[in-house]
């Protein structure tokens, strides 16, 4: 199932969500513009998991696929924040910031920009905590929104389960576009992420080779739901008209 629209209003202009978009677009096309330096920024800018279990047990390099690395809190940790805005593909980042833009809007109406903002990073942090618990001897570095950005569909479940969004669903061998209601969109979506990292679980091998981090998904969108419930609701001013995301 791919979400195309929501009809949950919102009432002011999304500043935040629309500049983790553009950030994220211009970093991926720095990216491109630099082929020969990618898998060096990847493993700089990346979370690699191993580089913290280094930095735990005291180690002071950690060799990450051929590049060795002086282990610091820096080195090691800051990565949790910048690996948020690299992408791995057109595809991989088209489809993140497609998520993020039809569910991202509403969530920033509830919780105001800059609250957004902190709750965007800190579903993320989440997101690499749980990779890291389950993966924390990988030398391959994590990259993609798609932490911070589960926990921002988290919000929007707990927040608009009955919005509608429109859903363009496979059928055999014929494809159709139905409004499903969010909870069923975003709760298929939990699941298969569930159970997919469930079965990387059963086949460990597959952490070695790469692959999709499902368990950071799966992080973000679980922390995403705790910290809705914790974070303040903006104070609401005179609503004229409402826009839909």
């Amino acid at each position: 199932m791919i979400p195309i629209r929501d009809d949950a209003p919102r009432f002011c202009t999304p500043y935040v969500n629309y500049f983790l978009v553009a950030i994220n677009v211009v970093v991926f096309i720095f990216e491109k513009l630099h082929p020969r330096q990618l898998d060096a920024l990847m493993f700089q800018f990346g979370f690699v998991p191993v580089k913290v279990t280094a930095l735990l047990s005291g180690i002071q390099r950690v060799n990450a696929h051929g590049f060795v690395y002086h282990v610091s809190p820096d080195t090691a940790l800051l990565p949790v924040l910048t690996s948020m805005f690299l992408h791995a593909s057109w595809l991989h980042l088209i489809f993140n910031m497609w998520a993020l833009w039809i569910f991202g809007d509403n969530v920033e109406d509830y919780l105001g920009h800059f609250r957004y903002l902190v709750f965007y990073f800190l579903t993320g942090t989440g997101a690499a905590a749980l990779h890291y618990a389950i993966n924390s001897r990988s030398a391959l570095p994590t990259v993609g929104a798609s932490g911070a950005i589960a926990g921002v569909m988290g919000a929007y479940l707990i927040l608009y389960p009955s919005a509608k969004v429109l859903t363009l669903v496979p059928l055999l061998f014929f494809i159709t576009f139905i409004n499903l209601p969010a909870w069923l969109v975003l709760g298929f979506w939990f699941l298969a992420q569930f159970l997919s990292g469930t079965a990387t679980a059963i086949a460990p091998s597959a952490s070695t080779s790469g692959g999709v981090a499902v368990w950071a998904h799966v992080g973000g969108f679980l922390c995403g739901i705790g910290l809705i419930k914790l974070f303040p609701k903006r104070p609401r001013r005179l609503r004229v008209g409402a826009w839909y995301g």
